[in-house]
């Protein structure tokens, strides 16, 4: 079954009440179809986005079983398997889901969900609260301290970008780039939080 953004949206709350969690998904939803485009996949971006969209699906719930329990949610709800693999298929090697990203899409979503992040985490810290203003120098030190959002994995962003076959500082400005011209729709989305 494919999902519409509003079923895919529904499907999000019904497991995710959490305002962080829910910016999360809005923003590797958007950063995602942002990739698509970039990357020449525009027929795609809607399947794309919606794996941005519900890739953390049933972390808020069963974090520890995080990418295990959301193959079992999909399936009950007869999703497109291939949407299953993607969402699945982010955690690898972090996760007991342990599927390996295959297409260019998943290994996008494995590189910039903990980017994102982190990102996230650097733009709080700033006067302007947002990714408008930051420099890639800046993201590059706050991406260098271990110490800051330390839950962000620096080796998981790494991996990504060499899975995509990318320097990581072609990914950190990448996805720097897609927050920046999603700003204001992540925003809108989250405005009802």
């Amino acid at each position: 079954m494919e999902l519409t953004r509003a079923q895919a949206l529904d499907l999000l709350k019904t497991y995710n009440k959490e305002p962080f969690h829910l910016r999360h998904a809005f923003t590797v939803e958007a950063v995602m179809g942002w990739f698509a485009r970039q990357l020449g996949y525009e027929n795609e971006a809607d399947f794309w986005a919606t794996a941005g969209l519900l890739h953390d699906l049933d972390f808020e719930q069963y974090p520890d079983e995080h990418c295990v329990k959301v193959r079992e949610i999909m399936e009950g709800q007869g999703l497109d398997p291939a949407l299953i693999h993607a969402v699945v298929s982010h955690g690898w090697g972090m996760t007991e889901g342990n599927v390996e990203p295959e297409h260019q899409m998943e290994k996008v979503l494995f590189a910039v969900d903990e980017l994102t992040g982190l990102i996230g985490a650097a733009a709080l810290m700033r006067p302007s609260k947002s990714v408008q203003d930051m420099e890639l120098s800046s993201l590059k030190k706050k991406y260098k301290d271990k110490r800051f959002a330390a839950g962000c994995s620096r080796e998981t962003i790494a991996q990504g970008a060499q899975m995509l076959g990318w320097e990581l500082n072609d990914l950190l400005e990448r996805t720097l780039q897609a927050m920046k011209d999603c700003e204001a729709d992540i925003e809108a989305q989250c405005a009802g939080l």
